[in-house]
């Protein structure tokens, strides 16, 4: 797999520094590279892959810029500065490099790029996730992408600005930064329901519903007044 990628830093030094470490991974094909951050938005179009963002730029920084960019395109930000790592992780960037960047280090978050579009081409067969007849999705995860099979999901509460996944194959949650909303957009409708503004249940896996509370292992769901009727109907479909 090749990964088609644009270099937008305003420091030429640090473009021809990540250019030579580019022009070295066989799978990375750059296409162009930017000092005006403005001059590169228009010409990161859909077939671009990847893009490497320095944040801190005149006019408009890597965070700005990266937010107007087409999701199938990816980010990887380069920056001195770790104060920025938090942000980076709530626009869902692949990888954060701090300046002075390695090679290796550039190598690490490329492998990390190539293998998030592999296991998206094999989840999707050349679509997107979120396509209606997928049979997984992929969340972020502590500067990870991780898949999780629809099939392994016991059920989702929200947690803040978080999610935990509860999942089938482990005791420990997955903590993805999206909402309970984008998340259900994500979910095949027959499979999953939102029965509290809190939960959204895998109907498959609920052991017993008693008292509008679900049990699904150990755990009890409360289920909203609003949804029983709904829930009700939904599993003896």
């Amino acid at each position: 797999m090749s990964l088609k990628c644009i270099i937008v830093d305003d420091e030429p030094l640090a473009i021809r520094l990540l250019e030579s470490y580019l022009l070295r991974v066989p799978f990375l094909e750059l296409k162009g590279t930017y000092i005006d951050p403005l001059e590169a938005l228009p010409n990161i179009t859909l077939d671009i892959d990847l893009v490497f963002i320095d944040i801190e730029m005149p006019g408009i920084d890597g965070l700005e810029l990266s937010k107007l960019i087409k999701s199938k395109t990816k980010v990887i930000f380069t920056t001195a500065f770790k104060k920025y790592a938090f942000e980076s992780y709530e626009v869902q960037a692949i990888d954060y490099l701090l300046k002075p960047i390695s090679y290796s280090a550039f190598v690490k978050a490329a492998t990390r790029a190539k293998e998030y579009f592999e296991q998206i081409k094999d989840c999707s067969q050349d679509t997107l996730p979120t396509a209606k007849n997928e049979n997984c999705l992929f969340v972020k995860s502590e500067f990870k992408l991780i898949r999780i099979d629809f099939d392994q999901i016991l059920y989702i509460s929200a947690l803040k600005d978080y999610v935990r996944i509860h999942l089938s194959n482990t005791n420990k949650p997955i903590i993805a930064l999206t909402t309970m909303k984008e998340i259900v957009g994500k979910l095949p409708q027959s499979s999953f329901h939102r029965v509290h503004r809190s939960y959204i249940v895998s109907l498959d896996k609920i052991d017993n519903i008693e008292h509008s509370r679900i049990k699904i292992g150990a755990a009890t769901i409360p289920v909203a007044e609003s949804q029983v009727e709904t829930l009700l109907r939904l599993i003896n479909t």
